[in-house]
């Protein structure tokens, strides 16, 4: 079971070794990881630091979710690289 208090999104990089990682709810968070288990254990135990630092600065700390997600995608950065490829092709294939 998949223990957090809020959505979490994690990014697939060009490197098959490097992750990024962040919340929609914690406005701030982020993080990186090795793996998306990785980035799933670092995510919890960082949550539970940045409410921590959130309550010493006496910011607002935001609701828990009932309902958290947790999305694995591709960076944009990725996305792009892929997209420019295929374009690539196609304009091969028009000529």
């Amino acid at each position: 079971m998949i223990e957090l208090k809020y959505s979490l999104v994690i990014e697939a990089t060009e490197d098959p070794c490097f992750f990024c990682f962040y919340s929609p709810d914690l406005d701030g968070f982020t993080g990186t990881g090795c793996s998306v288990e990785d980035c799933l254990y670092r995510a919890r135990t960082g949550m539970d630091e940045f409410l921590a630092y959130l309550l010493q600065e006496h910011l607002p700390i935001p609701k828990p979710s009932r309902n958290f997600s947790v999305v694995i995608k591709n960076s944009p950065a990725r996305l792009n690289t892929r997209h420019r490829a295929t374009s690539g092709r196609q304009a091969v294939k028009a000529l």
